[in-house]
């Protein structure tokens, strides 16, 4: 056993030492950390230590040190615990899931890429980043360069010539079965999720839902599907054609339920 190895079994013997949180622990210590109890922060972290090495795992590959790995998520494992919020009511370990892959992500970007690229073109490829997931997620498969190209408004040449650059690994065109392919774009900081973002559109909802849960059922139905809470936008044409009336009715409706709501500050009493 080498060095590496060693130092690789003592730490995994030292944090199984550290014991596993209930949900209501882990909110308690959020809380008192909020109130600069850092040694909190510090009990929080070393109880998801042992997750760090699980994800850090499944980025392992032959030219990428495991200890590297696991610090780099450590680091934000330990940016996770500064913003977790016990409001939310969601465990720490799904909170912090995300934030300990994207500094693992963050390192491998900055390891693996030979090229540096000018600001523009660097500019060019977080654009690209962003196009490649958004896309992924609408198409459900990888996008081509042309739809990127498309997506963030430049010339698809402009495209091939910012993946190019960046490096070997870069395959874009390669069969999805494909396990061992990689690509920049799975491994660049993903910036289409953000769980503060994520638990702010969830409460916005939920509120928003309580609002709407003191009109008359035909006003409610109407702003649900006028403003996305049913999935797509309706129009006035294809809500009319759902509830049979006229879209004009519709119309009417959809004014008249939002000036009860502007008019009547009883329906946004909904914190009791």
């Amino acid at each position: 056993m080498d060095d590496k190895a060693k130092l690789l079994q003592i730490y995994f013997t030292q944090i199984k030492a550290y014991r596993l949180l209930s949900f209501k622990e882990e909110l308690d210590l959020a809380q008192r950390i909020r109130w600069g109890e850092g040694q909190c922060r510090q009990k929080l972290v070393e109880s998801n230590l042992r997750l760090v090495v699980k994800i850090a795992r499944s980025f392992l590959s032959p030219d990428m040190s495991l200890m590297d790995l696991i610090q780099e998520g450590n680091l934000g494992l330990i940016h996770a615990a500064e913003l977790y919020d016990p409001a939310k009511q969601v465990r720490f370990s799904t909170y912090a899931n995300w934030w300990i892959r994207q500094g693992i992500l963050r390192f491998l970007v900055n390891k693996r890429r030979i090229i540096r690229l000018p600001q523009r073109k660097e500019e060019i490829l977080k654009k690209i980043q962003r196009a490649y997931h958004t896309l992924t997620q609408q198409l459900t498969r990888k996008p081509v360069p042309e739809e990127l190209a498309k997506e963030i408004g430049v010339p698809v040449e402009d495209v091939n010539t910012v993946l190019s650059m960046t490096n070997g690994i870069l395959s874009l065109d390669s069969e999805g079965d494909d396990s061992n392919s990689e690509s920049i774009l799975d491994y660049h900081e993903d910036y289409t999720y953000n769980p503060e973002q994520v638990f702010l559109r969830k409460d916005s909802k939920a509120a928003t839902l309580k609002v709407l849960n003191g009109l008359k059922k035909r006003e409610k139905d109407i702003l649900m599907y006028r403003y996305q809470f049913n999935g797509e936008r309706h129009t006035l044409k294809k809500i009319g054609a759902k509830m049979g009336i006229s879209p004009e009715t519709v119309r009417q409706i959809e004014i008249k339920a939002l000036r009860k709501i502007q008019n009547n500050p009883a329906l946004y009493n909904y914190s009791t």
